[in-house]
């Protein structure tokens, strides 16, 4: 309830600092045009700091017109005897206000227009007379005020345009990144139908060989029938695994079977060739996995190393662990010195954590105690696992 109740009373607050602040301005011009001198007129003297007063108060809705009245009632003011100087004073607000909030930017004209209204009063009523120090004084009390709102406005236009800068380019990022999850989920949905692709062909052979096999020797036919029932439950749980089969009109399918962690050893070759040593322990029996886990393994551990290689400093140590029902893997690398142990932008850590949960299994990447940089992955191997969704 304090909670709720402080809230209010801040949002009261907000609303009312504005005509708070226009009451206390007109009330700090009143007593300048009351007490910095008098004209020969008391009751003139008055009127006068009423109606600057009432200018102080418009002044943010009607900039313009304000300041076109302001120099009507100076020439009014100089005609009917001295004005006082605090006019002075409410005229440079007044200039300062119409630069800060009139839709042109014209401060020294607003200035300029003000001053030569005074000016011409006084010149047509006092003559030479009018002509002394105090109006150069008048002068630059009018002129700061309509540079000091001039540049608050610029001020004011240039945090406005940094801060839409800044919210455009956080859009933007975002969309990116939308953009490139999208872009890795197609590609993930296109190296499955890959694989799906693969096991339906398996099915047809065998399905053909057992048609031979029943007119030959129709007691072989069993293991065959065996290997169709098979891939055809591995078809099953990879078009489980795709909710839709996309494909980027652009990219030329290739024919090359999706790749496995039977290919580890070309990616280490590659790797080494390149001057980039990949130190690769491998724990417990490898054996077949299904074949989203193949896959995403693979491509887990390709972009890890890929990143190790773009972003640190010196070699990477893999350790591929078989279990009883998983397939873990765990890229350790040093992070350069200039990266302080932050990973980079992201859009590969968002790859490789799409294809984990495509696989059903779990990932964790970033940084590491002794500026490292670690990522580990688990991935189910077990069927009934890897089969659940």
């Amino acid at each position: 309830m304090q909670a709720v109740s402080g809230q209010w009373w801040a949002r009261r607050l907000d609303r009312c600092r504005g005509p708070l602040g226009d009451v206390v301005l007109a009330t700090v011009g009143v007593l300048f045009v009351l007490f910095t001198g008098y004209t020969a007129v008391h009751p003139v003297t008055m009127v006068l700091s009423v109606l600057c007063a009432v200018l102080l108060l418009v002044r943010r809705r009607c900039p313009v017109p304000v300041l076109l009245a302001a120099a009507a009632l100076s020439m009014a003011a100089v005609v009917v005897g001295r004005p006082p100087d605090g006019l002075f004073i409410v005229a440079g607000m007044l200039t300062y206000a119409t630069a800060l909030y009139s839709p042109r930017r014209q401060p020294w004209f607003f200035a300029f227009l003000l001053w030569s209204s005074i000016m011409l009063a006084g010149s047509l009523t006092y003559y030479t007379d009018w002509w002394n120090t105090e109006q150069f004084t008048a002068f630059a009390l009018l002129a700061g005020g309509a540079v000091w709102g001039d540049s608050v406005r610029t001020r004011r236009a240039y945090v406005a345009e940094v801060t839409d800068r800044a919210r455009r380019a956080e859009e933007t990022r975002e969309a990116e990144a939308r953009r490139r999850v999208t872009d890795e989920r197609l590609r993930i949905a296109r190296e499955l139908h890959d694989v799906v692709a693969h096991h339906i062909a398996v099915i047809s052979v065998h399905a053909g060989a057992a048609g031979h096999v029943l007119r030959d020797d129709p007691e072989k036919v069993w293991p065959v029938l065996a290997h169709i029932r098979t891939a055809a439950d591995t078809v099953l749980h990879e078009i489980k695994s795709v909710v839709a089969v996309l494909r980027d009109p652009d990219d030329a399918a290739g024919t090359e079977p999706a790749p496995g962690l039977d290919r580890l050893p070309d990616l280490l070759a590659g790797l080494d060739a390149t001057g980039f040593t990949v130190r690769h322990r491998q724990t417990g029996e490898p054996r077949p996995v299904p074949a989203v886990v193949n896959l995403a393994a693979y491509r887990i551990v390709q972009e890890a190393l890929t990143n190790a290689h773009r972003h640190g400093a010196g070699g990477a140590t893999l350790d591929l662990e078989y279990t009883a029902g998983t397939v873990r893997i765990d890229v350790v690398n040093r992070v350069a010195g200039h990266r302080d142990g932050r990973p980079g932008a992201g859009f590969g850590l968002l790859g490789m954590r799409e294809r984990a949960a495509a696989a059903h299994g779990t990932i964790e990447a970033g940084p590491a105690p002794g500026g490292l940089f670690r990522v580990r992955a688990e991935l189910p191997t077990d069927a009934s696992t890897s089969r659940e969704g």
